[in-house]
């Protein structure tokens, strides 16, 4: 008996033992579950904060044709909507990160119960609504067990609470738009543009298979780091779409054997389209930002609050200008080396070893090496003596970046070497900037040739004087001038001298019409136009038509002596495409905030500059520069290099075009300005040092330098038949009361106009 009640007290004690295990266990799992919630763990977002997750959100930069130009970032993430997600991208995902996704409620007890059984070993047991709620709260998990647990309870609470209040597609979204790609690649658009270079919808499978298999552990599947094991990877994603029937055993095999196929784009602020125009733009923006507060006073943070600026920019013309200015500049450049392994002191003319080593001191005064120095103390002869020691170092060559050792202050003297150039293209009836290249490239030569750079203009800057007399005296480009030197007393505009200007090429003697003498950029005819109307009122002229640098009302001025920018030009010889009205140069259409709220709209300035008959006039005599004058190399080929590379390419456009070329002292500038009756384009070329230039004016003319760029350029807008870039004639006004046949007065002296055209103009 004894026994038996034994037995029956070990069988009672068993069987209250285990229903105390089951209840205190579910107590405990409930109890941690509510620990969780009360946030003992740590707090948990609020239903706000879950309906409107925290996000660094990039602000977007958008072309006029839709396209992302750039962002301004702490954070590069720009979400998408599930509609902009290709169906192959979620169903890599569902099949490889969580099978029952749309069954379960947030936390698959299925998966974890076997993980606990299996330890881990055929993957976690975390749902995709679990990963998302560990990224938005926890991070990376603790390897403390007891925190881990915690974070755990937490997660679950937080996928619990995302299941009731968003759809599964919504929580897919949210997962991919916050997950870190790596490579400033923040969120699954990021990710496809600077792994694939295109949008998330345009993804292939197997493009979509490498990015999930990602999502296990960026860092470790760095595609750019670890190709083959993330090739790996990939094909394991494939595997689990096999698996789930979302692609047939043909499909999977054939992917497995591709390669990754990477086409990246790097997002950082210095790579992209645009990249001069951006940071100008972001300077702009930091203005606004401080006269726009948000609704609630405080201002908005460019690099976080995810605005969207749409701006008038063309990326397929910014991209066109690029690669126009790339393929000259590159071609451009070699020579210019070549000829300075004749130059003893490289690559410097016109000045001595004193002026010299004067240069190159305040260049390495400007450097970020001299400036930290300085503030940590060291002496000026301690900073000269550091920048003679060689180090490694990356620098910019058309080839690429190349990886040297030189000392800094020979890495200054190599970057002198470079030329520089400049584009900038405006349509003038809107004033929508279209394309802007503020340079060869952003990263090495980051000061911008479009509007903060002024350089000399030289012979560009004559058409003002023309329109001048044009305007005020109603002349015709039909009238002739004699083609005699010119003096202009020193007392008349208190010059502490005479003024007599001479013809660039020497040449004097009969008379031209002014057609002629502005297709030849002949100095004695333009010297006395100006003083005809006087410099005040050409420089009213050129105010007015958007010049907004000091000009001196001086003489001088009518040959481009004075220092202005591309961005000044272009504008201005817009106006002349324009019927005579001004319209200001905008680059932006709206900004939004990140719940596309329309924060500011813009529109044009304009004001009449001068009458459209005379507007047209102008044009008609710049037309006579690509006809028939420094200009016509757009007409026909023109010449060879001494090494056979041509100078002028064989443009032959038979489109009209207005243009008009410049060549300053000693070649150190070399401009062009050409425009189609719906665009104006300038462009500058130079070096940084006006004593950087080429020895004769075979290179080193604005025909040379620059005008091959405005071809190139042109040649590829035309190709693009989207674009619609004029090749019409400019627009004649009705009832045309000056005379602009100029047939008869044409063949007077053609042999001297065909010499001064071979000539620098300035």
């Amino acid at each position: 008996m004894e026994k038996k009640g034994t037995k029956n007290n070990l069988f009672s004690n068993y069987i209250k033992w285990f229903w105390i295990t089951i209840f205190g266990g579910t107590f405990a799992i409930i109890l941690l579950f509510l620990l969780a919630s009360w946030g003992v763990f740590g707090v948990l977002p609020s239903f706000e904060e879950l309906e409107n997750p925290e996000h660094n959100l990039a602000t977007e930069v958008i072309s006029i044709d839709g396209k992302t130009l750039g962002k301004y970032f702490k954070e590069n993430r720009t979400p998408v909507n599930f509609k902009d997600l290709p169906d192959n991208l979620i169903k890599a995902l569902v099949a490889t990160e969580d099978e029952r996704f749309y069954e379960h409620s947030g936390i698959d007890f299925k998966a974890t119960l076997r993980a606990i059984v299996k330890l881990g070993k055929d993957g976690g047991g975390s749902t995709i609504t679990q990963q998302f709620a560990k990224l938005l709260v926890t991070g990376e998990g603790s390897k403390n067990i007891i925190q881990r647990i915690g974070q755990k309870a937490k997660e679950y609470v937080i996928a619990i609470k995302l299941e009731r209040q968003y759809t599964k597609n919504e929580i897919l979204t949210m997962y991919l738009n916050k997950y870190d790609f790596l490579n400033l690649a923040v969120g699954i658009r990021s990710a496809s543009r600077i792994y694939f270079g295109k949008e998330p919808i345009d993804l292939t499978v197997s493009e979509s298979a490498m990015l999930v298999g990602m999502l296990k552990n960026a860092s470790y599947y760095n595609p750019l780091r670890r190709e083959q094991l993330v090739k790996g990877r990939r094909n394991t994603v494939l595997g689990q779409m096999f698996k789930n029937e979302f692609i047939t055993e043909e499909e999977k095999d054939s992917l497995q054997q591709k390669g990754l196929e990477l086409n990246v784009n790097r997002e950082e602020h210095s790579d992209g389209s645009a990249t001069y125009f951006r940071e100008y733009l972001r300077d702009y923006m930091k203005k606004w930002i401080k006269k726009n507060p948000k609704p609630d006073g405080t201002e908005y943070d460019l690099h976080r609050d995810g605005l969207k600026i749409y701006v008038t920019i063309d990326s397929r013309m910014q991209q066109y200008a690029e690669e126009a200015m790339n393929e000259h500049m590159s071609n451009l450049q070699r020579i210019f080396f070549k000829e300075q392994k004749r130059n003893k002191n490289a690559p410097f003319y016109d000045i001595d070893t004193k002026q010299i080593a004067g240069t190159m001191e305040q260049a390495m005064k400007r450097s970020n090496r001299w400036k930290r120095m300085k503030i940590n103390g060291a002496s000026e002869k301690d900073i000269k003596a550091s920048f003679q020691e060689k180090t490694t170092m990356k620098v910019f060559s058309w080839k690429g970046e190349l990886d040297t050792i030189m000392s800094p202050y020979d890495s200054i003297k190599y970057y002198k070497h470079f030329l520089r150039s400049g584009l900038f293209s405006v349509e003038p009836g809107s004033g929508h900037v279209k394309a802007w290249v503020g340079g060869v490239d952003y990263k090495y030569f980051q000061f911008d040739a479009v509007k903060q750079q002024k350089r000399q203009v030289g012979s560009t800057f004559k058409p003002f004087v023309y329109a001048t007399a044009i305007n005020q005296l109603n002349l015709s480009p039909c009238d002739k001038f004699p083609n005699t030197l010119y003096t202009i007393p020193k007392e008349k505009y208190s010059m502490p001298e005479d003024w007599t200007p001479v013809n660039s090429g020497g040449e004097y003697g009969g008379e031209l019409t002014l057609k002629q003498a502005l297709a030849g950029s002949v100095n004695v005819i333009t010297a006395k136009l100006i003083d005809m109307v006087r410099p005040e009122n050409v420089v009213s002229l050129a105010k007015r038509a958007g010049i907004e640098s000091e000009i001196p009302a001086v003489p001088s001025i009518a040959l481009g002596s004075v220092d202005l920018s591309l961005y000044e030009m272009v504008g201005a010889y817009a106006t002349f495409a324009n019927k005579g009205l001004r319209v200001e140069p905008m680059m932006l259409l709206k900004i939004e905030d990140k719940n596309g709220t329309v924060l500011e709209q813009f529109i044009p300035n304009s004001k009449e500059v001068l009458s459209e008959e005379s507007a047209y006039v102008v044009i008609n005599l710049l037309e006579g520069v690509t006809d028939g004058g420094s200009g016509i190399r757009l007409r026909t080929q023109w010449g060879t290099y001494p090494d056979n590379v041509a100078t002028g390419y064989p443009y032959k456009f038979t489109n009209p075009i207005a243009g008009k070329t410049g060549t300053t002292q000693n070649q150190s500038d070399g401009w062009f300005m050409g425009i189609v009756p719906n665009l104006a384009t300038g462009v500058w070329v130079g070096a940084e040092d006006r004593a950087t230039h080429f020895a004769g004016i075979t290179y080193g003319q604005g025909a040379s330098m620059a005008l091959p760029i405005w071809a190139l350029y042109y040649q590829k807008l035309y190709a693009d038949t989207t674009l619609n870039v004029s090749k019409e004639e400019f627009e004649k006004p009705k009832n045309l009361s000056i005379d602009i046949n100029c047939d008869d007065a044409h063949e007077t002296d053609e042999n001297s106009i065909k010499t001064i055209t071979q000539e620098p103009e300035f």
